[in-house]
């Protein structure tokens, strides 16, 4: 579904994202009617901040591949188990929040 699909599984995560931010900015005592244009300049935001992560990490593979720098194999793998130990460790902690919340 995903390599078919993958409008409709990146819409579905951007709408449990979406969930949890409205939560998250409901308890901040905003009114509801201020609550769509947060979620939107929120979002606008977060976008913006990714492209500029990806615009810098896009100049820094390219400087280094001009610069023929050799990285250790671990350096390489480290980003995505960076990335990885990271969700997992918010999945487990948001898992036992919502089990203690019942």
């Amino acid at each position: 579904m995903t390599i078919r699909y993958p409008w409709l599984i990146a819409f579905g995560f951007g709408l449990l994202h979406g969930f949890g931010f409205a939560s998250g900015l409901s308890t901040t005592g905003m009114p509801r009617a201020e609550l769509p244009w947060a979620l939107l300049w929120f979002n606008i935001g977060v976008e913006l901040g990714q492209l500029l992560f990806v615009f810098i990490a896009l100049g820094l593979v390219w400087a280094f591949k001009i610069l023929q720098v050799r990285w250790p194999r671990w350096v390489l793998w480290l980003p995505g188990y960076t990335v990885g130990s990271l969700g997992a460790y918010w999945t487990i902690q948001r898992t036992v929040m919502l089990i203690r919340g019942l």
